[in-house]
């Protein structure tokens, strides 16, 4: 009788959780697994943070121009659209490689109710938008003083 052992590993259950969310979410790569997406030509990295005092997404964005970055917000949903273009060719060069995608992309996010939306500020520096959506003044946690008699 064949067995195989097969090692564990938590980074593949994490990529097939991650491609089924964003398959729930409407991010569906194709099979190639190459950055290509149906939201566009590729679809950026980002990562997200809250604090007390807001959320902050880092999107990155190597080699493309901050005029070719669009930031949207509609309806509680921020969305963040731009393109890459590919470099020219050189006359006489050859290409034997390409990995990097090229092209459109758009990102969503929807978000919660306590982000203020009017106040959203970006900034772009090396390569990475970082966008900083502060949460309502009202919503904020505030601390009560308490007197004892």
């Amino acid at each position: 009788m064949n067995q195989t052992l097969t090692t564990w590993n938590p980074f593949r259950d994490l990529t097939e959780l991650s491609n089924r969310l964003n398959s729930l979410a409407g991010n569906q790569c194709g099979a190639s697994g190459k950055g290509r997406c149906a939201t566009g030509d590729w679809l950026p990295s980002v990562d997200i943070h809250e604090d007390e005092n807001g959320y902050t997404i880092h999107a990155d964005l190597p080699r493309v121009d901050k005029d070719n970055v669009t930031l949207t917000f509609s309806d509680r949903v921020l969305t963040v659209e731009g393109e890459r273009k590919s470099e020219e060719k050189s006359e006489g060069s050859k290409v034997h490689l390409v990995e990097r995608s090229y092209g459109r992309f758009v990102r969503s996010f929807r978000l919660p109710e306590d982000a203020n939306g009017e106040a959203i500020k970006a900034t772009f520096k090396e390569g990475v938008l970082t966008i900083n959506v502060p949460k309502r003044e009202e919503t904020k946690p505030k601390s009560i003083a308490i007197n004892v008699d």
